[in-house]
């Protein structure tokens, strides 16, 4: 297998992150004597400014953290709620069969800066100020434009401009910018420096209010007080185990729980099989078209209905059933979409695994007025319009969710490997295949990062209902198992050797040596670095 990268080895400190500034954030802060929350605080802030594609102040944030002095593990959820006026019969006012998935009715309230400030609380010892300072500072005095993100720009401007703010930020006089062209974000720098002297503001004051106004003046049925309630979920991790080894996922509206039931399904059926092979793939695709028809069947963004799907008896019926012929659609498919995930650990055993995103590209297109703030689209891609559905679009809801993050440990409960990757339904797939790599197969951080990829498509997305099945191979996987699949009864669809999606970010804690490594996916612009 071509190989891209090796696996970063460090001693004090490790980050991986999707972008070369928010790795150097992180590792910076490492470097002068503060911590994984810290660090991970310092990368939140610069993906906020050099990735407003995929994440920022407008977007949610999910986490699992490991803190290493008290030797406990934390999931935070960090996805805000549907407007309090935003039920069944307002959205059928309107004709509307689906919920639109730009402009103010596809926005929910942004959950990220309280997570981070919630992070900051439990464990940082350095300003948010202080950690902010070089993302603010990227913001106003401009970054230069990378390729990927001009080629968002070309393909998903469209939303942008239709709005009457964001595309004077990103398409300054509706031109396309040239690749190494200044972006300058000053609105954001100003709303960065306010929220570092004060997250709350965000959901109760001025710039609350900011928020709020812009949507009622789009049309949306926010009332400003289903902002002012919000706050992030604080929990204790979903748990599963896979190969012996312990898993720790996000709790819901977080899809972590469909990695442990997938986990649960495959685990050891794989080892004994060649690593992407057609049996294989057809086993990890079948248990991921399983996994997204039950999260249609019943599990909604609240409740535990999600746990009745790892109990023995269930799992022990869903993996008896993997072995037949290529599964058939999932109820709802899987669309594009962007987030990006980052990790951070430190020598105290501290290590903070977090995953921000707008939802879709470029979120709803809206941004508020003279903040910066690119707004989220996640209630038009997380909620349905089908009555008595478990997901159905109700007033303080969290819609459905795609972000989650995973973490393993051993038998004592100390982290051994955290990591996840950004792409939409992709994602409880995409882990799925990264805890095999590692654990059936021995593969090093970077080459399980690298590994050819294949997705089921559809997922649970909201936007579209009923497309037929398909299997999404990169082409490294060979003709030989394509061929293979497709006599399984998979329609399989070959994308480019490197082009199956995600970016997948990986830690681990290697107590034999008292190290720490690091691997960062090639299949976007980011790296690991050591301290």
């Amino acid at each position: 297998m071509e190989r891209r990268g090796r696996t970063v080895v460090g001693a004090r400190g490790m980050v991986a992150g999707a972008h070369p500034q928010v790795s150097l954030a992180g590792a910076a802060v490492l470097q002068g004597g503060g911590n994984a929350y810290d660090a991970a605080l310092a990368m939140a802030g610069m993906a906020s400014v050099v990735l407003p594609s995929m994440c920022g102040v407008g977007g949610d944030a999910f986490a699992l953290v490991h803190d290493g002095p008290r030797r406990t593990w934390a999931a935070y959820m960090g996805s805000g709620v549907g407007p309090d006026g935003g039920d069944l019969e307002f959205h059928r006012s309107r004709g509307l069969r689906a919920l639109p998935v730009d402009g103010p009715l596809s926005v929910a309230v942004p959950g990220a800066v309280d997570c981070w400030d919630a992070l900051h609380r439990a464990g940082a010892t350095r300003p948010l100020a202080e950690l902010w300072a070089p993302a603010i500072a990227v913001a106003g005095d401009g970054m230069a434009l990378t390729r990927r993100l001009r080629g968002e720009l070309e393909e998903d401007g469209d939303k942008l401009r239709r709005d009457a703010v964001s595309h004077t930020v990103f398409l300054p006089g509706g031109a396309l910018p040239a690749v190494g062209s200044l972006l300058c974000q000053p609105d954001l720098a100003r709303t960065l420096a306010a929220i570092a002297e004060s997250p709350r503001s965000f959901y109760e004051g001025a710039l609350a209010e900011r928020c709020v106004s812009a949507l009622r003046d789009g049309g949306a049925p926010f009332s400003g007080e289903e902002w002012a309630a919000h706050r992030t979920v604080v929990d204790t991790p979903a748990r599963g185990s896979y190969a012996g080894v312990t898993l720790h996922t996000t709790l819901p509206p977080s899809p972590g729980y469909m990695v442990l039931q997938q986990a649960a399904m495959l685990d050891g059926l794989l080892r004994p099989l060649d690593m992407l092979g057609a049996d294989a793939v057809h086993l990890m695709a079948s248990a991921s078209r399983r996994a997204f028809a039950d999260r249609f069947a019943g599990v909604g963004s609240e409740g535990d209905a999600w746990r009745a799907l790892l109990s023995p008896d269930a799992v022990a019926a869903a993996r008896a059933a993997l072995s037949g012929d290529a599964a058939s659609a999932s109820p709802a498919p899987m669309s594009g979409g962007d987030t990006t995930c980052f990790v951070a650990a430190d020598a105290q055993g501290n290590v903070v695994n977090m995953i921000q995103s707008v939802a879709f590209v470029w979120g709803s297109g809206v941004m508020v007025p003279g903040t910066g703030v690119l707004l989220n689209n996640r209630a038009g891609r997380g909620s349905y319009m089908i009555e008595g559905h478990a997901n159905c679009v109700r007033p303080r809801v969290r819609p459905m969710h795609t972000l989650t993050v995973w973490a393993m440990s051993d038998e004592s409960g100390a982290p051994l490997i955290a990591g996840s990757t950004p792409g939409g339904d992709g994602q409880v797939q995409w882990n799925v295949q990264l805890i095999s790599h590692l654990l059936d197969r021995g593969l090093s951080l970077q080459a399980a990062v690298e590994a050819p990829r294949f997705t089921v498509w559809p997922g649970s997305d909201a936007d579209v209902v009923g497309s037929p099945p398909e299997l999404r191979c990169e082409s490294r996987i060979g003709p030989q198992a394509i061929e293979a699949l497709r006599a399984r009864g998979h329609d399989v669809t070959v994308l480019g050797a490197w082009d199956g999606g995600g970016g997948a970010q990986l830690v681990a804690l290697d107590r034999q040596h008292g190290t720490l490594r690091g691997a960062s996916d090639p299949r976007l612009d980011g790296c690991a670095l050591a301290v």
